[in-house]
């Protein structure tokens, strides 16, 4: 497979205004083949590849996310994978800035980009217009106490009530986005949700979703977590554990973490944990296709069925990006 000609006329139809080399944004949910597509058009493009996963920030989480194993990567330069350890909460703010600087590395070297990952937040931050809004240690410290003593059912309703746009996007388990939410409102005036990015590009991309209809990605995703748990999935918990996973508030609640760790407290057996792992996976992978459902920028081929269809998806991709015209 070869990517279209790269000359300046085509990288800046691509880009919308922007000449330089092409950014190619591959969304869609988990377990629908984003990492093998992304290499094989990274390969073609001769590009380099950003993560927009925010679970792979984390270093030793690998199993659990699928994070590409180094001898798999077929020598392409991966970016923000493995910038945090368990115990570190992840921030929008930080990666936007440290993933543009990447961005403007490898396109300054002439390369294209390929932006890869399910996590919608963190794509619209890397490539979106987004402001963060105002931030208060003493306004968070208490909201984050009434958490602790109340739990976050208390502090969702409160949010639902203020805020059901914002309510309707974050999980009531979410205590992190929870909180943040309730400190913007309470520090502004105004709700979450106005805050939140819009569909215009900060840094213009050509937007590709793989789509795969919910039976056939449950399948998969049933399949994943059986392989997960063969490759050692509780015993990579039980090493994250010494190192301060159970410290940690972003990363001991991701799918797969969370549930194991309730495993090891003797909470689930074997197979219970394997089947809740699936079910939040599958949910996880619904709300990540409603993220990016909306945003009519995102053009979606069919995922692919398995290894051997990943060769015609990354040509899929790259015929789009080639093509598509602001």
């Amino acid at each position: 497979m070869s990517p279209p000609d790269r000359d300046q006329d085509s990288a800046r139809t691509m880009n919308r205004g922007d000449d330089g080399p092409p950014i190619i944004a591959i969304v869609g949910s988990t377990a629908t083949g984003k990492s093998a597509v992304s290499l094989e058009v990274a390969r073609a493009w001769g590009a380099e590849i950003v993560n927009a996963d925010s679970m792979q920030f984390y270093r030793g989480m690998d199993i659990g996310t699928a994070k590409l194993p180094m001898a798999q990567r077929l020598g392409i330069p991966h970016h923000q994978l493995d910038t945090l350890d368990v115990w570190e909460d992840a921030s929008v703010a930080q990666f936007q800035e440290s993933a543009r600087a990447d961005i403007a590395r490898i396109r300054a070297q002439g390369k294209p980009v390929v932006v890869v990952g399910g996590s919608g937040l963190y794509h619209r931050a890397l490539l979106d217009r987004f402001e963060f809004p105002p931030t208060d240690p003493q306004v968070r410290a208490a909201l984050e106490e009434r958490a602790a003593a109340e739990g976050p059912g208390l502090l969702y309703r409160e949010l639902a009530s203020a805020d059901p746009v914002s309510a309707a996007r974050i999980d009531a388990r979410n205590t992190k986005r929870i909180v943040r939410a309730l400190e913007v409102i309470t520090l502004t005036g105004k709700p979450f949700s106005s805050t939140l990015p819009t569909h215009q590009y900060e840094i213009p991309a050509v937007q590709v979703g793989l789509d795969l209809d919910y039976a056939t990605l449950d399948a998969r995703i049933d399949s994943r977590v059986a392989e997960m748990w063969d490759q050692g999935l509780v015993a990579e918990v039980e090493r994250l554990v010494d190192a301060g996973l159970r410290r940690a508030t972003t990363a001991q609640r991701g799918v797969g973490y969370a549930e194991t760790l309730r495993h090891l407290d003797g909470e689930l057996d074997a197979a219970q944990t394997r089947a809740l792992i699936a079910q939040h996976t599958r949910r996880l992978a619904r709300k990540q296709r409603k993220w990016f459902g909306p945003d009519a920028r995102v053009t979606w081929v069919k995922a692919p069925s398995d290894a051997g269809d990943v060769a015609r998806v990354a040509e899929d991709v790259s015929r789009i990006a080639g093509s598509l015209e602001g």
